[in-house]
């Protein structure tokens, strides 16, 4: 497509995915405040209804917290399986209106519709028809975001949650982003966003002043990026193709640990989760990490690069064992442990994206 064109993006999130599926497949839970996740007093909330966001639960806020805003939240297991089944039904209804579809993660997606395969004139219109598709097939809401470049349609996307959507027009991008705090911008996170605030950038307009060599004298490569999106500019392509750079999956311990046999155990029962993961895509990696975070919330990674991929669920224990215990025996106690690998082989497969699993507890 010539850089001349306007295109249209489309960015769909469903409305608070998991504790959605829940309550559709259990009235009884429809209108009250749910929470995916276990109510344990070392469970954390891994999604949120509506109904619960009133209280102030969120996602990953503890157990014992979102219990104490709100004393009659409903706890349900986590069903993945299913999220994933619904994930596929999503997709398909994408693939209904553009081939161009970059998945973010099970519940949103960038859709490039500028030649939409439903011959729509408006990307407003082909949200309207997307948003009553996924209704018609899965029973649930989304909403969307409608612009001109990526970073402009997930922005959109906020404004009429749930269960709505919102357009940022061409001409109104640069306004847009002029007000908007530099905390919103995707990709500025508290540490950055102190850094600019202290430079006495607080707004997208602030930010506007500023030349693009200062901006990366000040904050790098990420400079260049800001200078643009001050602009309203945002060139990145949907692709579809976007390759996955890791899987992992890591657990928070029922209680605090300092015992080693423990410990080990939790690794492999992580190592044997990312090989299930690696024997159900066919997906191969050179590159084994182990994550440990200590009681005080300290963490830490270990990571090792193998000079041919693992190949058996064998080899990735024997990988973790010798990370783990490279910081073992811990004179501080263990709260969490998990294990990524990465670096995926040429050739490999092409994984389905997922999303990274919320910690689950052990004992």
């Amino acid at each position: 497509m010539a850089e001349s064109v306007t295109r249209k993006i489309i960015h769909v999130d469903m409305d608070a995915f998991y504790a959605s599926v829940e309550q559709r497949d259990d009235p009884a839970l429809q209108g009250k405040p749910v929470a995916v996740g276990y109510p344990s007093r070392r469970g954390v909330v891994a999604a949120a209804s509506y109904e619960a966001r009133v209280f102030g639960v969120r996602s990953a806020l503890p157990s014992v917290t979102a219990l104490r805003r709100c004393p009659q939240l409903v706890f349900v297991p986590p069903r993945f399986e299913v999220y994933r089944g619904v994930s596929r039904q999503i997709h398909g209804v994408f693939a209904e209106f553009t081939e161009l579809i970059e998945p973010l993660s099970l519940d949103e997606a960038y859709l490039d519709v500028t030649a939409n395969l439903a011959g729509l004139p408006t990307a407003w219109v082909t949200a309207k028809a997307i948003r009553a598709r996924i209704f018609e097939e899965t029973g649930l809401t989304a909403s969307a975001g409608v612009s001109y470049n990526k970073f402009l349609a997930k922005l959109a996307s906020d404004k009429r949650k749930p269960n709505g959507q919102f357009a940022i027009m061409p001409e109104e991008g640069e306004a847009f982003m002029a007000a908007l705090p530099v905390a919103r911008f995707h990709g500025v996170g508290p540490a950055t966003a102190a850094k600019m605030h202290a430079a006495g950038i607080v707004t997208g307009a602030d930010l506007k002043h500023w030349t693009q060599e200062d901006l990366t004298q000040h904050f790098g490569k990420a400079g260049s990026w800001y200078y643009q999106l001050a602009r309203g500019q945002d060139h990145r392509r949907v692709n579809p193709n976007r390759e996955r750079k890791s899987s992992g999956s890591e657990t928070t311990f029922s209680e605090d640990t300092t015992d080693p046999v423990r410990i080990e155990a939790g690794v492999l029962a992580m190592a044997d989760d990312v090989w299930d993961w690696c024997e159900k895509t066919g997906v191969r990696a050179r590159t084994v990490t182990v994550k440990i975070k200590w009681a005080n919330f300290r963490q830490a990674t270990r990571s090792r690069s193998l000079p041919s991929p693992v190949t058996s669920r064998a080899q990735l224990h024997e990988a973790c064992l010798g990370l783990i215990r490279s910081v073992l025996p811990s004179e501080e106690a263990v709260r969490l442990v998990g294990v990524t690998l990465s670096n995926f082989v040429s050739g490999a497969s092409e994984p389905p994206l997922e999303l990274f699993l919320p910690p689950v507890e052990l004992g």
